[in-house]
């Protein structure tokens, strides 16, 4: 898949499938603009990789307007915004917070939203625009001791197929990936006994590499993908297998 002449807007591509995703479009020819939190990783990746790095963080509106307006900086059409940006903490729903939900909400969901919102203008301007978004199979099957993280991928499944309805007048395409157990950093931090227990329920005895989910994300990003929207694409080795 060639995206040669492309402008990429990535949230999250510090590290994990974000970083995979923008090797993967740096690959592909794209010219990339990724944000993230982590300042000193996504200044290095940037460096290794050729792309555009501009601090983001997506809880903050200020920032996400910063970023978009940097992006708009470096190139007049951005023709595809992908969401990566994400963050779960395992733990039982009893045992949690509404400090913790609204830190949850507001990074998976809202960010999501924040983001979608800013850079949605100019597409339907154009009549013309790709928008990615990354959930989590735990919004489509659910998850145990990530309760609230997962009704916030499941919103965002509900939001890209709701936006993908309201924008296809405007011939636009938003699609959503949603990883199932990822070898990102994020899952080294829990248990072992936890992570054994998921690679003997995934059908195909391991967990994805960061690298697998990030070609679903260029797939949709592509013009494989022009006559796709409001879908939903499960990576999980067979772990969940939804209609």
């Amino acid at each position: 898949m060639k995206l040669n002449g492309k402008t990429v807007a990535l949230t999250g591509g510090a590290s994990g499938i974000g970083l995979a995703a923008v090797e993967a479009f740096t690959a592909a020819g794209a010219r990339v603009i990724f944000g993230d939190i982590n300042v000193a990783a996504g200044e290095k990746a940037a460096a290794a990789l050729k792309a555009t790095f501009v601090p983001l963080d997506v809880t903050d509106p200020a920032s996400v307007l910063k970023f978009r307006d940097a992006a708009y900086a470096q190139a007049d059409n951005i023709d595809v915004v992908v969401n990566v940006a994400g963050w779960s903490k395992v733990e039982h729903f009893v045992n949690t917070t509404p400090d913790l939900w609204d830190k949850l909400i507001d990074l998976n969901y809202t960010g999501t939203l924040r983001v979608v919102h800013a850079f949605l203008p100019k597409m339907i301007a154009r009549s013309e625009g790709k928008i990615v978004n990354v959930a989590s199979d735990a919004g489509r099957a659910g998850s145990g001791g990530e309760a609230v993280y997962a009704g916030t991928k499941g919103g965002v499944i509900a939001f890209t197929k709701s936006l993908a309805r309201e924008t296809a007048r405007y011939r636009l395409n938003i699609n959503c990936v949603c990883p199932g157990p990822t070898d990102t950093p994020l899952l080294m931090s829990t248990p072992e006994k936890q992570r054994e227990a998921l690679i003997r329920a995934i059908p195909f005895r391991r967990f994805a590499k960061p690298s697998e989910v990030a070609d679903a994300i260029v797939f949709f990003a592509s013009d494989r993908a022009s006559y796709l929207t409001g879908q939903v694409l499960s990576v999980s080795g067979g772990l969940t297998m939804q209609d």
